[in-house]
């Protein structure tokens, strides 16, 4: 019995990771359609479309389906024309989220976050609610081992705001349109980001102390982020690392 059960685990988790990995690529082949349909397919002259591509790549997303997704976001293939839409909203104590979607159906996706809301102890809010407290960065990941100096001599020049570092690697900030140049300038100096991503960054956090709290928190981060249409879910809360280990460790 203990081999049966050892393989119904093993394949149980199996499934999961085959899972997730499958809405991975989903979400990312809809976010190089539209960046493909809103800049252009030259990844050389659409910084976004180059951004979707790399993370695509680094996803193992086969070259293939890269291709055809953004060839159908260039109108070169038929496909489903697809909408970015955000949704703002409020998870319990106050903190704010902001939830990221690609949809073919805004009316359905709409309801479908509202009621994710709802069932978790949030409510969404009116458009620009939350907002205000985000603003747009381009976020570029780099190896701990990396000189602090090096980095900023490279990158100071190009745009870059700030260098952050957060014990196990470097985070370099900067603005939306300076992100490309900034990584070409880190490569050319050898230094190789290990991501580059844009992302929406709190200007304020909401402190989480309680554990039942925080539990209920990252509950509601997690189902929206399990959303099929969802690519993205930003929030402002600020869980204490010991008290986040205990929730990851659960």
């Amino acid at each position: 019995m203990s081999g049966h059960s050892k393989w119904a685990t093993t394949k149980h988790r199996k499934a999961a990771v085959d899972k997730a990995r499958a809405k991975l690529f989903a979400k990312l082949i809809r976010q190089l359609e539209v960046a493909a349909r809103e800049g252009g397919g030259d990844i050389d002259s659409n910084p976004t479309l180059r951004t979707m591509y790399e993370k695509a790549r680094a996803a193992s997303v086969p070259a293939d389906t890269i291709d055809r997704a953004v060839k159908r976001g260039t109108g070169e293939l038929e496909g489903v024309r697809y909408e970015a839409v955000s949704y703002e909203g409020y998870a319990p104590g106050g903190v704010a989220v902001i939830v990221e979607c690609l949809t073919d159906n805004r009316n359905r996706t709409g309801a479908e976050i509202r009621n994710l809301f709802s069932r978790n102890g949030g409510s969404m809010a009116e458009p620009g609610a939350v907002a205000w407290q985000f603003a747009r960065k381009g976020l570029i990941e780099l190896a701990r081992e990396l000189d602090e100096d090096s980095i900023m001599a490279a990158a100071l020049e190009v745009g870059a705001e700030d260098l952050v570092d957060e014990e196990d690697r470097w985070l370099l900030v900067c603005g939306p349109a300076e992100m490309g140049g900034v990584r070409d300038a880190l490569v050319a100096a050898g230094m190789e980001p290990r991501s580059a991503e844009l992302a929406l960054v709190a200007s304020t956090t909401v402190p989480v102390t309680d554990e039942g709290e925080a539990k209920k928190v990252l509950r509601l981060v997690e189902a929206l982020d399990d959303h099929d249409d969802a690519q993205n879910v930003w929030s402002n809360f600020d869980i204490p690392d010991e008290i986040m280990a205990e929730l990851v460790a659960e």
